[in-house]
């Protein structure tokens, strides 16, 4: 199948049939120039004019990145510094109606993952939901997030932010495009999972987004995974060192090979890890520059993306990966004192972990020990809380006359993998959403045992809120979040409770109070 193009050539993709339905798809199309040479650390450039036919049978490079120790797959992933920032779509039609349009972000800490991960094929859900589904790459790690600014000079003052602004220049180009692929550009959602989710929260408080995207879906997320100028500058510091440079030869690092660059990333991230129980994050985006001028959380509260409507949610085991996968668990008497550590780094102070286990008692009507206490603060420093923080923003926003809708939910169905161990961890969800339970990329979590009536419900409620803004339909009565903090309960039977684990944050939201400046 060919389609023209709005910049003059022709993309030639395939089409499939699924679950009995067609599907259009199109691969590995560009949406930037090659993020490379002259263009390393710098902002993404539109693509120019141009004639031809594009090949999009086949997906492309990911961004240059380490392998996932965890990834057991043989066949390692294709990744270019030129050719990264490309996307794939499927469409059930490329004609009649237009169609809403979902931008899935993916996640993997800012440092690995691809648009070509099984996963995220998006054909099954825009054949049962009639949406059209795009999945993006953006630059990583170091390419992605390094800041240069202060060493580099004006031509590198958004340096630590060209992921995200990677992922602005993407939906341009959907904005631009979508409508020869049968979607309508002007009700286009974002959905994303971890990192994916963050950058949605970021984006949300980032002036250049404004009008690019109606609705945001973050799953595990959170609006707070930045730095700030002094802070990004001491990562660049660290990793100039590893690279074997120094702030005077930072210009070096336009030209060094891709792989050394990884090598030092590499380093850095282990020596984090060394440290930390939470995921990793050495690159993160950095507040006080062009681009993300105040922190996400305050644009939020000051209306920006105010008319965006916006579903947040999180799964309720998401630190169980972090506690149950590492090789060197302590042993029980060390728990609370990891806990603690999550805790602190999670901003809070260092004599709250009696209060927080107390607060999680009362959750759980039993006292929280060993594993299930660092676990539980993984979950709620790390994702849970930072999340109700947004939740609670959009409350207070500015512009509450054009305030769009926000709706939440807490993912616990269990999987029965490790014995059930990992309870509702951390990316379980992401199989439900694109419809692939039983696929060979799901078997570890789900192991074949998943209910698709589950996958149904919460696939159905990702399009009806994409199509309509309210993540209602049939049999499913999705109410606002509203001041009864009401939300879904996303389990073999949904249902939906006012303020799940009240306790924990109100625990947390007291904590924050006390940690205000006072006036």
């Amino acid at each position: 199948m060919k389609l023209a193009s709005s910049n003059g050539g022709t993309f030639r993709g395939a089409t499939l049939a699924v679950d009995g339905a067609p599907v259009h798809r199109f691969l590995g199309i560009p949406y930037a120039q090659p993020p490379s040479g002259e263009l390393r650390f710098r902002p993404p450039v539109a693509l120019p004019q141009w004639t031809g036919e594009v090949d999009a049978t086949g997906y492309g490079p990911a961004a240059p990145q380490n392998p996932d120790a965890r990834d057991t797959d043989e066949t390692p992933l294709a990744w270019s510094e030129d050719g990264c920032l490309n996307l794939n779509i499927w469409t059930p039609d490329t004609s009649g109606t237009a169609r809403p349009v979902m931008v899935w972000i993916h996640g993997g800490a800012y440092l690995m993952g691809a648009n070509s991960d099984g996963m995220y094929d998006g054909a099954r859900l825009a054949a049962a939901a009639g949406t059209v589904v795009v999945a993006i790459n953006y630059r990583l790690g170091a390419l992605g997030f390094l800041h240069l600014a202060h060493l580099l000079g004006e031509g590198f003052v958004d340096s630590s932010n060209l992921g995200l602004l990677d992922q602005i220049e993407a939906l341009r180009w959907v904005r631009d495009n979508i409508a020869g692929f049968g979607g309508d550009p002007h009700n286009v959602t974002l959905f994303g999972e971890s990192a994916g989710a963050a950058a949605i929260g970021t984006l949300l408080g980032m002036p250049a987004s404004e009008g690019l995207f109606r609705r945001a879906i973050m799953q595990s997320g959170t609006a707070e995974r930045f730095r700030t100028p002094e802070g990004s500058a001491h990562v660049t510091a660290d990793f100039l060192r590893l690279c074997g440079l120094d702030e005077s030869s930072a210009g070096e690092l336009r030209t060094l090979p891709v792989e050394r660059l990884l090598a030092a990333q590499q380093q850095l991230e282990e020596g984090i890890a060394a440290e930390s129980y939470a995921v990793p994050l050495p690159f993160q985006p950095t507040v006080g520059t062009p681009s993300l001028p105040e922190p996400p959380l305050d644009a939020v509260r000051s209306g920006i993306n105010s008319g965006v409507d916006l579903l947040v949610g999180t799964n309720l085991n998401e630190g169980s990966f972090a506690v149950e996968m590492r090789p060197d668990r302590p042993e029980d008497p060390g728990y609370p004192d990891r806990a603690a550590a999550v805790l602190s780094a999670g901003g809070l102070p260092g004599d709250c972990a009696q209060g927080y286990a107390e607060a999680l008692a009362a959750v759980l009507a039993h006292e929280p020990r060993g594993k299930e206490l660092l676990e539980a603060a993984i979950a709620d420093a790390v994702y849970r809380q930072p999340s109700n923080n947004l939740l609670d923003a959009r409350l207070q926003s500015a512009r509450s006359a054009a305030h769009g809708r926000t709706f939440a939910y807490l993912f616990t169905w269990r999987s029965p993998a490790m014995g059930g161990k990992l309870g509702s961890c951390h990316t379980l969800e992401i199989p439900f959403v694109f419809r692939h339970l039983a696929s060979p990329d799901a078997a570890y979590l789900t192991r074949g045992k998943g209910p698709q009536a589950l996958s149904d419900t919460m696939s159905g409620a990702w399009a009806a809120f994409a199509r309509t803004g309210a993540p209602d339909q049939p049999g499913l009565a999705w109410p606002e979040y509203g001041q009864e903090r009401r939300t879904m309960m996303l389990d073999d039977a949904p249902r939906v409770e006012a303020d799940p684990r009240r306790e924990v944050r109100l625990f947390f939201a007291g904590i924050q109070v006390r940690q205000q400046p006072v006036s």
